[in-house]
């Protein structure tokens, strides 16, 4: 996990990078961010193009970076202790995209703006996004 950003309360903000730590973050959340997180890393490396003429064992160079560009923002909040949160899936690059859905949600599925709304303005602030629950919590 890599930290992007603090929030309130001695909270922070952790992007996931790998399918093992969100493997980890579905089971403490008991949720199904692994899911989501394969489905599009896949879609990612599927539309890698490697640059035309270079050498076959050069290939996959640039790969690690294609990916992280163009895949969704996959980010875990986490309390000073390390209890978990909120997981939240933003566009790619934290920047607004037509169509994509941002979705933030607590363990279980569950609301976390009841408890966390001031640490998920935390996160929008640091990306200049806007994160209203009527459009990112999917069961509001």
């Amino acid at each position: 996990m890599r930290y992007v950003c603090d929030a309130p309360g001695g909270a922070a903000w952790f992007r996931l990078e790998t399918e093992a730590e969100a493997e980890a973050e579905s089971a403490l959340m008991r949720h199904a961010v692994d899911k989501h997180f394969r489905r599009f890393e896949a879609a990612a490396r599927e539309s890698f193009r490697a640059p035309l003429g270079s050498p076959t064992f050069e290939q996959a160079i640039g790969l690690k970076d294609h990916i992280a560009r163009t895949m969704p923002l996959f980010l875990t909040l986490r309390a000073g202790d390390g209890e978990g949160l909120a997981t939240a899936m933003l566009p790619p690059g934290g920047r607004n995209q037509v169509n994509f859905r941002t979705i933030v949600v607590g363990p279980d599925n569950g609301d976390p703006y009841e408890l966390h709304e001031a640490k998920i303005e935390a996160l929008a602030q640091h990306f200049g996004l806007e994160l209203p629950r009527e459009t990112c919590f999917p069961y509001a």
